[in-house]
């Protein structure tokens, strides 16, 4: 709890001084960051009818609010409720009988159920007091509930009780406070006092709403209510309030925001200095928590609209529940067929627009502006200071981008790079079993993605010939882990390739290939790259990294290389005297602080060893994964989480590696347009026959050639340039 020294009386400071009290404890808590909730809110009991009108919204009156809330892009439907109507009206009571509900809270729980399946949208409940089994039941179908306080001055003791068994049963929980409806000022303060009690006993008060007053109680009187909540209620706490008079008072949190209003208040906020983030009803710190919070059944629920830090996903559009999604089209090799409406907000791998983050006005504040100004001045950024550039909003993003930016004019000049290649995935036939992967076949998908292939060395040898004649100076060599190889079947590959094309570069065989291959042949692992590298292989792909942090790998590919593993592989393939490139594939369970680890792991290998080119960051294509699928992956990263990567591997790689390369595959080409605005200057490969992406769901086109590279970089008055597998000049 925030705590105010034993001598002081609350009573003797000035207004003035209470704000701005408030409010260095909100910046000491929140930073500069100011939260909003996308919702619409559904009112299921009529309380101000007509004579005539239904006691209660209709299932499909129900329905037709939620669905204009899921159009606009909103992420929470906040159902308000009378508690017990059907005691007090006998038409309410009617009403429910004949449509087989028992009780309001019955409807509540099948209406929240219904918007849940239908749009997707996140119930939460405002309904007053409740017993222990309907929060039980209403906890089900709501990742959070909530009450409005009433009568101040009278007895809460029912009030507090409900809130408290609330906590019991560990349900995040919000807490409307109303002023100026007769209560005093002691009033207030006690009220206060006593929730933050109850917070500090069970740790589920998400947030205190202090309510607009009536026209009878002075803005001054309202002023002094939010400071005084968040100078008594624990830091851990939200604080709530829907006025700019507020921010001064010390709130962190706007409440709920139509469509219509939100860029009026992202005016007002950055304005004043702050950024204006988007969240779920549920609070980030519980989303995070969530097997301790959240019900399983809303648990995919939850993370499928959430960031990677348990806020909600920022990218404007509808996001449309699982369901209405895509399915493999059994049959018909890497294509997704679409099974109900499209969302419309952008993801990795998919066709909507990402939102315009470049250009625009850089600014930063608070924690990242201390962080760029280290940078400016020379320091490294470690661990936290790297969170902290992933965590920028609204103008501090363009901020981290222009940084980040300057230091690849520094490094490698406003020329852009790309390699003329060719991907061959020999097989998609692998024992493996990573969940996020949507190429390869085992014996538990044959019906998905196509019929599993191998194609034989003259296959391989006709497309290589095929690319050569193209003009590729690359071929890929990656494809799934086949049963039948042995370590020499990779040897036999390069050799046919050399044979065939002995101009080619050949960048092939992942870490998780390449240590396999020697596994299998129980050789040395240096020993097999030096005769693979004999027989003609240039250069390793970073692929097989995902997040190398094996928390993360003990879930998404449990039975893969373990970070260490991979890391050798590569220390291994520098000292023989192979050149290898850094990806990682995010968006899936990880937080950011993940991505750290993977960003600083291999930063000491590259000062150890040189030995990487570039750094690939690969946005995870979530549509036709089987972790999607089976509900246990968000829907990949955000776009600013994916500009950011970029722009923050820069920042961190900076002096180590000089090449950042955008997946155009994954982002784009409107996305690549703003990464290569934020640290990126190269493009990649030309990559004809691209399937791994595809095969994910991926709907972006198999090959890009020179003249669309330069359509491209026009705009930005820079000149491309092809370069070579190991960034020579063709």
């Amino acid at each position: 709890m925030a705590t105010i020294p034993a001598a002081r009386d609350l009573g003797v400071l000035s207004l003035d001084a209470l704000m701005v009290e408030a409010a260095a404890v909100r910046d000491a808590a929140f930073g500069r960051r100011i939260t909003w909730s996308p919702r619409i809110t559904i009112a299921l009991t009529q309380a101000c009818r007509r004579p005539g009108d239904d006691a209660f919204l209709d299932p499909e009156q129900v329905l037709a609010i939620a669905w204009g809330g899921a159009e606009a892009g909103c992420h929470e439907a906040v159902f308000t409720a009378d508690s017990h109507p059907e005691l007090r009206h006998p038409e309410a009571a009617d009403w429910l009988a004949r449509r087989g509900y028992d009780s309001t809270i019955d409807y509540l729980v099948a209406a929240c159920q219904l918007v849940l399946d239908e749009t997707g949208l996140l119930p939460r409940t405002d309904v007053g007091v409740v017993t222990a089994d309907e929060r039980r039941a209403l906890r089900a179908v709501a990742p959070a509930q909530g009450l409005v306080l009433r009568g101040l001055g009278g007895d809460l003791t029912g009030q507090f009780r409900s809130i408290e068994t609330a906590g019991a049963l560990r349900i995040p929980f919000s807490v409307g406070l109303p002023v100026g409806a007769g209560e005093s000022r002691d009033d207030r303060v006690e009220t206060l006092r006593r929730l933050a009690e109850l917070h500090q006993d069970h740790g589920h008060l998400q947030e205190v709403v202090v309510l607009p007053p009536s026209s009878a109680v002075e803005q001054r009187e309202w002023r002094e209510t939010v400071a005084l909540a968040r100078l008594i209620l624990p830091e851990t706490v939200s604080l709530q309030a829907g006025s700019e008079a507020a921010l001064d008072a010390g709130i962190d949190d706007w409440g709920g925001l139509e469509p219509a209003e939100v860029e009026t208040v992202r005016r007002i906020t950055e304005g004043r200095g702050f950024a204006l983030i988007p969240r779920l009803g549920l609070r980030a710190a519980y989303a995070r928590a969530a097997e301790e919070w959240i019900d399983p059944a809303l648990h995919f629920a939850v993370l499928d609209r959430s960031d990677a830090d348990g806020l909600a996903r920022d990218d404007p559009g509808a996001v449309l529940p699982h369901r209405f999604a895509t399915r493999a089209n059994p049959g018909s090799g890497a294509e997704v067929t679409p099974i109900g409406p499209r969302s419309t907000a952008w993801y990795s791998g998919g066709d909507g627009e990402p939102p315009a983050l470049l250009p625009a006005r850089a600014e930063a504040t608070g924690a990242v502006r201390e962080v760029l100004d280290g940078l400016a001045l020379g320091q490294t950024a470690g661990e936290e200071e790297l969170l902290t550039l992933l965590a920028a909003r609204g103008p501090e993003v363009a901020a981290v981008c222009e940084a980040a930016d300057g230091l690849r004019r520094a490094a490698v000049g406003d020329v852009v790079t790309f390699v003329r290649n060719r991907n061959i995935n020999y097989t998609n036939v692998c024992t493996y079993r990573c969940r996020f992967c949507g190429f390869s076949k085992g014996p538990l998908s044959l019906n998905l993605r196509g019929k599993p292939y191998l194609l034989t060395l003259e296959e391989v040898v006709e497309r290589v010939v095929d690319a050569a004649r193209r003009g590729a100076t690359e071929v890929c060599l990656q494809g799934g882990i086949h049963p039948d190889f042995d370590g020499e079947y990779y040897l036999h590959l390069v050799q046919a390739v050399k044979a065939a094309a002995p101009a080619m570069h050949v960048h092939g065989f992942t870490a998780l290939e390449v240590f396999e291959g020697a596994r299998r042949l129980t050789e040395p692992l240096e020993s097999y790259l030096r005769r693979l590298h004999a027989a003609g292989l240039g250069s390793l792909p970073g692929t097989a990294a995902e997040i190398l942090d094996d928390e993360i790998r003990a879930a998404i590919c449990p039975d893969k290389i373990t970070t260490d593993e991979w890391l050798e592989v590569h220390r291994t393939a520098h000292r023989v005297g192979l050149r290898s490139n850094i990806t990682i594939m995010f968006g899936t369970i990880e937080r950011p602080r993940h991505w750290v680890r993977h960003l600083l792991r291999t930063r000491a290998l590259q000062a150890e060893t040189g030995g990487f080119t570039e750094f690939v960051p690969l946005p995870f294509v979530h549509m036709a994964a089987p972790i999607y699928l089976e509900r246990r992956a968000r829907r990949g990263p955000t776009f600013r989480e994916a500009l950011l990567l970029h722009a923050v591997g820069r920042i961190a790689y900076h002096g180590l590696v000089d090449n950042i390369q955008g997946s155009w595959v994954k982002l784009g080409l409107a996305g690549m347009a703003q990464v290569l605005q934020a640290g990126v200057n190269d493009l990649g490969g030309t990559l004809m026959g691209e399937n791994i992406s595809r095969a994910a769901g991926a709907r972006h086109g198999q090959e890009l050639t020179e003249d669309e590279f330069r359509t491209l970089v026009a705009p930005l008055g820079r000149p491309l340039e092809q370069r070579t597998t190991l960034y020579g000049r063709v």
